[in-house]
């Protein structure tokens, strides 16, 4: 099944027309003069928010324009953290969205990127989105939906990082030409640490300050943070699975929300092949992680993660490739460029839809314990 079928497939229960990359000549898009920097607003002050504004700091064709948050400790804490260019500060995604801003990125809680995404589309603004794109099939849908009101040269980028890894491209390269051979098996992991909890807030606030926590705020570690794992299995793949089954545990952590600490989840893809994650938040002791992909094929296998690749081929030494940096500046950097029209005017909503419907998939696999198919998701 090829990427097109299953993104028409998508299209079509969503009842919108999705786009991928739209071409446009440099003049034809919103155009920036040489000397102009590109106004930027932050909505959804917290931990990420904060993290990824100060990479638009760093790039010289950008700057921090407006902060907009419903707490007023979060906006002062970011903006002791983000390095100072003068940004307005707003209490709503309304105000932040009539400022004087040319792009908005878009960093609130999951549950609430469908409403925010649709209104930042309708301000004409350039959109750089946090995954994932929604915690449910109808959020999902309505992201999608609301491409159809995207103006030319509109650009949206959704923070799958992995996407625009220099290193990861290449792997990408290495394994659609075949070096590999025929891929017959893929396994990816999250194996990571516990989330910080925040804490002295009014309870009336906990499923906001602590939304991490809580599957409607979040979608739970699978959506919320495992998505990028499945990003790029789908990305490298290029087909989504037709269904997932799948566990679940709540043991360590009991203390707080509702969310799992530790899931495996197997994916069944078009062709028979077998794709199977496994992901927990519980602290492994010795400083032990493991985060990131690998596909086995019938001539060597490759893994891949934001550190780099390895590749093993047989009758020849292993090769790695280290990423250099941070890949989320290739991310602000590249988003800057479309926006200012240097490059083909960005939009990869449709593959962030499905990536996100697939890490949905795994989690109503395990939240069910039984099979779904990609049509039971897409009927809910």
């Amino acid at each position: 099944m090829s990427q097109d079928s299953t993104r028409r497939d998508l299209v079509k229960a969503a009842g919108a027309a999705a786009a991928g990359w739209t071409i446009l000549k440099p003049e034809s898009a919103f155009g920036y003069p040489a000397n102009s920097k590109v106004k930027v607003g932050l909505l959804g002050t917290g931990r990420r928010g904060s993290r990824v504004s100060q990479y638009f700091v760093k790039n010289s064709d950008a700057e921090m324009a407006a902060l907009a948050d419903l707490y007023d400790d979060q906006l002062d804490a970011a903006k002791k953290t983000i390095p100072a260019q003068n940004a307005q500060t707003y209490k709503s995604a309304e105000a932040i969205l009539d400022a004087d801003i040319d792009a908005v990125y878009i960093a609130t809680p999951p549950y609430m990127h469908p409403e925010h995404f649709e209104m930042a589309v309708a301000s004409g603004k350039h959109i750089l989105m946090e995954k994932p794109v929604g915690v449910d099939p109808a959020g999902v849908k309505r992201v999608l939906a609301a491409t159809e009101n995207l103006k030319p040269g509109q650009t949206v980028v959704i923070d799958f990082q992995q996407r625009y890894g220099a290193e990861y491209r290449e792997a990408f390269e290495r394994v659609i030409s075949g070096e590999l051979g025929e891929i017959g098996m893929i396994r990816s992991a999250w194996i990571g640490s516990d989330l910080p909890r925040r804490s002295g807030h009014p309870e009336s606030e906990e499923k906001i300050r602590n939304w991490l926590f809580y599957s409607d705020r979040s979608g739970d570690i699978i959506v919320e943070q495992n998505c990028h794992n499945i990003d790029v299995v789908r990305w490298f793949t290029r087909v989504h699975p037709i269904s997932a089954m799948g566990y679940a545990t709540r043991v360590f952590r009991t203390d707080i929300g509702n969310i799992v600490d530790s899931f495996a989840v197997t994916y069944k893809l078009p062709d028979g092949r077998v794709y199977t994650h496994a992901g927990n938040q519980i602290m492994p002791r010795g400083g032990y992680r493991d985060v990131g992909e690998y596909f086995m094929g019938e001539k060597g296998t490759i893994a891949t993660s934001r550190q780099g690749y390895k590749l093993w081929l047989d009758g020849m030494d292993p090769v790695e490739k280290k990423t250099p940096g941070d890949i989320t500046q290739n991310v602000v950097d590249e988003f800057i460029r479309s926006v200012r029209g240097e490059i083909p005017t960005r939009n990869d909503v449709a593959e962030a839809c499905e990536s996100t419907l697939t890490a949905i998939l795994g989690r109503t696999a395990y939240e069910q314990e039984r099979e779904i198919t990609w049509d039971d998701l897409l009927a809910m």
